[in-house]
């Protein structure tokens, strides 16, 4: 089991903004910031439910470009206001709304690419 995964940045401002807007529909949201001053190197943020982070986004060198995570959802519905959110909060486009069956049958997600093109998934497992 996971307990929090992290992302790194190129610009922590840009990518706080970022999963602010696109996370909200998941009832997602920024719990708490660390600074440099705090973490002896970089600045984070931490998004997550009940006071608890589970994804950060750091500044620091390079960036998350090309990592993959994915986001369980509750229903199809929330999968489809995460991507237009993210679309709307400047992420890019990476598989619009629907159905994957080559997962399995009722898998619905979206993608979206955040500002360092890392692939943000929100995922449905259950029937329509």
């Amino acid at each position: 089991m996971l307990d929090h995964v992290g992302l790194t940045c190129t610009d922590i401002a840009r990518s706080t903004a970022f999963y602010t807007a696109a996370l909200a529909p998941l009832g997602i949201t920024l719990v708490m910031e660390v600074s440099a001053a705090q973490t002896g190197a970089h600045d984070h943020a931490g998004f997550g439910r009940d006071g608890k982070p589970f994804l950060w986004v750091g500044n620091g060198p390079g960036s998350s470009a090309g990592t993959h995570v994915a986001l369980a959802c509750p229903d199809r519905a929330a999968v489809d206001a995460f991507h237009a959110a993210a679309l709307a909060a400047g992420g890019t486009d990476n598989g619009a709304p629907g159905l994957r069956p080559w997962y399995h049958p009722d898998y619905y997600a979206a993608f979206a690419l955040d500002p360092d093109g890392a692939n943000i998934e929100a995922v449905c497992h259950l029937p329509g």
